[in-house]
């Protein structure tokens, strides 16, 4: 790589940092911006920036968003008194894209993980009891993933809600065990939020 000119060199370093992007598939994409036209290029670095000072968390499900609300919960058709607990912003547009929901949302930003020091403290879990405890919510239902740190966290979070005059589901089968929501089909997502099941 030291037969490139030191910005490019830098610019592959860069891309080389991204997720899933290796320092071939980083000297592809800067080859490529490096023969794309300029106006393209600007394009690209103004939607980066755009995202960083635009996109921020939604004050009510803590999913991403433009404006103080994203745009389900600013949704006066959506059902409030369903709120669907979801591990990432990612997961939250997975089932939207499903259609099976039509509840608001609540984005843990992540799962208990005690052997990589996650507590409760860590996530949103005092913010939705917070919201429980406020009424109005009828019934949660827990689409946390089912790898072992999606399970302990819902059943978790059973526990935590049991106290209030909530229904507690949790999404049903379907979902493969192990596997992450933003990679199961829309069907079987579908599927798995019509027959949830109660768990407290």
């Amino acid at each position: 790589m030291e037969y490139y000119p030191a910005s490019l060199r830098r610019l592959i370093r860069l891309l080389a940092r991204l997720p899933g992007i290796g320092e071939k598939t980083a000297e592809r994409l800067a080859l490529h911006l490096l023969a794309a036209a300029e106006p393209q290029v600007e394009e690209l670095a103004r939607g980066i920036v755009e995202v960083k000072q635009k996109v921020r968390l939604c004050t009510r499900c803590f999913s991403l968003s433009d404006g103080e609300l994203c745009a389900v919960c600013a949704d006066p058709v959506r059902d409030g008194s369903l709120v669907c607990v979801v591990e990432q912003p990612g997961d939250m547009v997975a089932l939207e894209k499903s259609g099976g929901f039509a509840g608001v949302y609540h984005v843990l930003s992540g799962v208990l993980s005690p052997l990589n020091g996650v507590g409760p403290g860590d996530i949103r879990v005092r913010e939705l009891v917070e919201r429980v405890s406020a009424g109005g919510v009828r019934e949660v239902v827990l689409a946390t993933g089912t790898s072992v740190e999606g399970e302990a966290t819902a059943v978790y979070l059973a526990e935590r809600l049991g106290a209030y005059p909530v229904s507690v589901t949790r999404i049903a089968s379907g979902v493969p065990m192990g596997g992450d929501l933003k990679y199961v089909d829309q069907v079987t997502l579908k599927k798995a939020m019509e027959s949830r099941r109660a768990l407290a």
